[in-house]
């Protein structure tokens, strides 16, 4: 091969995979942002999967299937268990909660930033357990990642692993170009939060919360992309109450007879396993309502063990993503994806896991779409 030939198909190598790398150093740092600050602490309160009293995709009771996951009784704790749960803040106060959009469930607060911003975090630990913040996709270092392991760091670097109950510690995390929209994205990518001291209990805890990236220059004031109407979140998750820290506080709490109970039964503990959406299993997940033609950014994601591969699909109307017409999508753990609807077709419409376990198990919702 000719020298100069050889020359340009290396350039153009190189090139192709600069392109395909998401990072390159000068956008190893959030530039000309603005600082976003949100003040969230993790409290404890009671929680209720179903809380309308009745399976809402069928109009009726609870039937046998479903009561081995909703029925209180001697030996089981039902469908309301103490929680750890992320909830935001007016203030450094920590003393008024900010108002909430009902059809987030359980899931923490949005935090919303455009590529060049930073985001800053007040965390109090408002709980009875150590708890943190660990984020996914955004620009931290070892004195922000949220997570004790044995990564050769010490003193200051540490405060973040593990806030202690009625501690306080302050995140600061930097929204560079590798943190924002891909080139197939659309304006926004989904990432998530979640406590990450003891990542299994802490996240069957309820610990667990979106983070939406916008690209730069397509944000609202609010961080919201511009080109969208209206924004859903959605996390499929077979939440399992045997391993949530509080489990002998809601046998206690919760069981007629906890001094009957076996944790170690397999009956008992299959009826610890929530199939939810968003926390509410059963259709009794509120809010998820639109307008006919709408831009409607879905955001779907979800964490846990080896049962929770899930496939959302939703009735009545399509969605894209990643450039593909699609009516669902699937989910392992730890799976972030975004998916567009312009609803047509109105109506009320089932969204669920198409898994047949997790469809008997309750995890099932009711979406609208209004004229």
């Amino acid at each position: 091969m000719r020298p100069r030939v050889a020359l340009i198909l290396l350039a153009a190598g190189v090139a192709a995979i600069s392109a395909w790398i998401p990072f390159r150093s000068d956008q190893a740092h959030a530039v000309g942002g603005q600082t976003r600050t949100y003040y969230i602490a993790a409290v404890e309160q009671p929680w209720d999967y179903a809380p309308d009293g009745r399976n809402d995709i069928t109009g009726r009771p609870f039937d046998d299937v479903a009561n081995v996951f909703v029925q209180q009784g001697p030996t089981r704790i039902g469908h309301v268990y103490v929680k750890a749960l992320y909830r935001e803040y007016t203030d450094s106060t920590f003393r008024r909660q900010k108002p909430r959009d009902p059809s987030l469930g359980l899931l923490g607060p949005v935090i919303r930033a455009e590529v060049g911003d930073t985001i800053r975090i007040v965390f109090k630990n408002k709980t009875t357990i150590p708890t943190s913040i660990h984020p996914h996709g955004v620009f931290y270092d070892k004195a922000g990642e949220g997570a004790p392991y044995n990564d050769g760091t010490s003193g200051d670097q540490k405060r973040d692993d593990a806030v202690p109950p009625g501690g306080t510690f302050t995140y600061n995390w930097e929204v560079p170009e590798r943190a924002g929209p891909g080139p197939m994205d659309g304006s926004s990518v989904l990432w998530m939060y979640h406590s990450h001291v003891d990542e299994v209990t802490d996240t069957n805890a309820g610990l667990v919360g979106p983070i939406v990236i916008t690209r730069r220059g397509q944000a609202n004031a609010d961080g919201s992309p511009q080109d969208v109407d209206r924004e859903l979140f959605t996390y499929f998750t077979v939440m399992n109450e045997n391993q949530s820290p509080y489990l002998q506080q809601n046998i206690e709490t919760y069981t007629g007879t906890p001094g009957d109970v076996d944790p170690d039964d397999e009956e008992f503990q299959e009826s610890n396993l929530m199939h939810s959406i968003n926390g509410y299993v059963y259709g009794n997940l509120p809010g998820l309502t639109m307008r006919l033609g709408e831009r409607v950014r879905w955001y779907v994601f979800s964490l846990g063990t080896e049962v929770d591969l899930h496939t959302p699909h939703w009735h009545g109307n399509t969605g894209v993503e990643m450039g593909m017409r699609t009516d669902m999508t699937e989910l392992l753990p730890g799976s972030m994806h975004v998916f567009d609807m312009r609803p047509d077709d109105p109506g009320t419409w089932l969204l669920h896991c198409h898994v047949n376990d997790h469809i008997l198990a309750g995890m099932l919702a009711l979406y609208r779409v209004v004229r």
